[in-house]
């Protein structure tokens, strides 16, 4: 039997002290599909699963279904997601992940246990972000006109590195994220946004929406946009990250 596969649990969330044999069925939760959500055991794990059948590409609805089981999941408990489209095509290539990444696994269970991910998108708008972040065109001819405008292409980017390294440092002294990940990208308005991920203490969450209301404040020129809580998704290990079976 195929299985589609949502992320990876401790059991004892799900069954308390009872230690499963079997997949167990976790009531009222449905996933890709519509199908029914278990809980394949092994070990003090619980991978959590559906039954998966290939009727061709997954559609964008079930990207929907994907996250809100992994976020139904993590209200619950620690969780370590599996990738969109994840799926082991049999219940021994499911138990061989598990087997080859469980010190993996626990370690981060360890390491994300009560934490939290938070999302801030910064958009600048300011004229000296426009100028940096206009594009330039380099030329099909070479010689001088190349060259110097290669020039100015570099010393763009520099720019917009600059101010994005400077911005998303001013943002960490107001957060104070446990970790962070960010990365930008230049937005059709001609300005730049910084998209951040904060891992933060999942007892913290309400101290963080409070710096938020602050920062929006005093970053001029920028606007915030808060979302979370969610699971960690950007803070789990890269060799996690490429656990899959058939996708």
């Amino acid at each position: 039997m195929a299985w589609y596969a949502y992320c990876i649990t401790e059991q004892q969330a799900f069954q308390g002290t009872t230690r499963a044999r079997r997949p167990f069925p976790i009531e009222s939760l449905h996933g890709v599909n519509g199908t029914q959500v278990f809980g394949y055991p092994s070990g003090d794990f619980a991978v959590i699963v559906s039954e998966y059948i290939s009727n061709g590409q997954l559609s964008q609805k079930a990207v929907v279904e994907h996250a809100r089981v992994v976020s139904t999941c993590f209200d619950r408990t620690t969780v370590l997601p599996f990738r969109f489209g994840t799926v082991f095509d049999s219940d021994e290539s499911l138990r061989r992940a598990v087997r080859a990444n469980r010190k993996q696994f626990l370690a981060s269970v360890d390491r994300l246990r009560g934490k939290a991910e938070m999302h801030l998108k910064v958009t600048v708008k300011d004229g000296s972000v426009r100028e940096a972040m206009a594009d330039i065109i380099l030329p099909k001819t070479t010689g001088g006109e190349y060259l110097t405008c290669l020039r100015e292409k570099a010393t763009r980017q520099r720019e917009r590195q600059t101010k994005a390294r400077a911005l998303s440092v001013q943002v960490h002294k107001m957060f104070h994220p446990l970790e962070e990940e960010v990365s930008c990208r230049r937005i059709e308005a001609g300005g730049m946004l910084i998209d951040i991920a904060h891992l933060i203490d999942h007892k913290s969450i309400e101290k963080y929406q409070n710096r938020f209301t602050s920062a929006a404040g005093q970053l001029k020129g920028c606007e915030l946009v808060i979302s979370g809580p969610w699971p960690p998704y950007h803070f789990m290990p890269g060799k996690l990250r490429t656990v899959v079976g058939t996708s």
